[in-house]
């Protein structure tokens, strides 16, 4: 099957980077599903893969073929799945032990697949799962959030944040969110309350201090701001800060890699705990139980996919350097396999 795949960690440029490549069909094992892929969306994670950012603590065995999530078709099942048959319309997040979408098959767990919503095309379904999942986590998991209570959520016109707005507003928040004034319309779309122009407001000096959670996709110094935006007792959650002890637990690392993932955190944590507020890691898990909470929302118009290009699955390569460029207007960007 043709793929698209890294054989060395290494950013672009720099001949090791992501290669198009023939590799065999994968081995179905008794849970899994074969999925003909119809559609796959490409994610930041997927450059951070590319750039050996989590070979620390996922030893991923190159080569490696990149991509998270997928549309397709079930075109063969193993002997113990009883959720789907053939022919079935999926989506997926696959297990971040058997990633790889960018390619035209791929064996995923059935307990890592849903349905795919009636009302999408495979295009706008593969730009889902990841960052749906992602928001369902950090929202309803980790957040517990309420109605009435009031979120910031950064980047509210990019891929995670434009669903994450818009899972925020149907739980009954109130939604602050980052983004450009050529995009404001588009978040007040989504659901947005507020809009801060981040090229021309710091956020911080306009917001009132009594957020119940701020959902950080920036680190850095946006995520050191974020936590002077909340009350005490709030919530920060980051997918893009530095890991926490909790994450180090849940991955079952090593006593060595705890204790890195501890002191990188340490800034931060010291930081949320004189402020009376929490700081929290997220790196999102595969559900299919999940997506199918989510898909009735979907299908009912209460979230939307935002997807801003859909490139040839022969223009991959094209497709990583358009999202890592920036040049993404919104949403997410997706490969297309048929």
């Amino acid at each position: 099957m043709k793929t698209f795949l890294i054989e060395k960690y290494g950013a672009r440029g720099d001949g090791t980077g992501v290669r198009a490549a023939e590799r065999p069909d994968p081995q179905v094992g008794a849970d899994d599903v074969l999925v003909k892929i119809h559609a796959a969306s490409v994610n930041p994670l997927d450059l951070r893969l590319r750039d050996g950012a989590f070979k620390a603590f996922m030893p991923y065995k190159l080569p490696l073929i990149l991509g998270n999530d997928l549309a397709g078709e079930v075109v063969q099942v193993g002997s113990a799945v009883t959720r789907f048959a053939v022919g079935d319309e999926v989506y997926a997040r696959p297990d971040k032990d058997r990633i790889g979408t960018f390619a035209e098959l791929i064996a995923v767990h059935q307990d890592d697949v849903a349905i795919k919503p009636t009302t999408l095309t495979m295009v706008e379904a593969a730009s889902l799962p990841l960052v749906a999942l992602t928001a369902w986590q950090a929202l309803v998991e980790r957040a517990h959030l309420q109605p009435g209570q009031k979120v910031l959520v950064h980047a509210g016109a990019g891929g995670l944040g434009s669903i994450a707005v818009q899972l925020a507003k149907h739980l009954g928040a109130h939604v602050a969110t980052t983004a450009s004034a050529a995009k404001a319309d588009l978040v007040k779309e989504l659901g947005a309350d507020l809009v801060i122009d981040y090229k021309q407001q710091d956020f911080a000096t306009i917001l009132d201090h009594d957020y119940d959670v701020v959902l950080d996709s920036l680190g850095g110094d946006n995520l050191a701001k974020s936590l002077q935006v909340l009350k005490p007792g709030g919530l920060a959650i980051s997918v893009a800060g530095p890991p926490d002890p909790a994450f180090a637990r849940e991955l079952g690392a090593n006593p060595v890699l705890r204790l890195a993932m501890t002191a990188l955190s340490l800034k931060t944590r010291r930081h949320a705990k004189r402020r009376g507020v929490t700081y929290t890691f997220l790196f999102m898990k595969a559900s299919g139980d999940q997506l199918r909470s989510l898909t009735p929302l979907i299908d009912a118009g209460r979230i939307r996919p935002v997807v801003d290009r859909a490139f040839p699955f022969d223009e991959t390569l094209q497709a990583l350097e358009y999202v890592e460029t920036g040049r993404a207007k919104a949403g997410k960007v997706v490969v297309t396999m048929v």
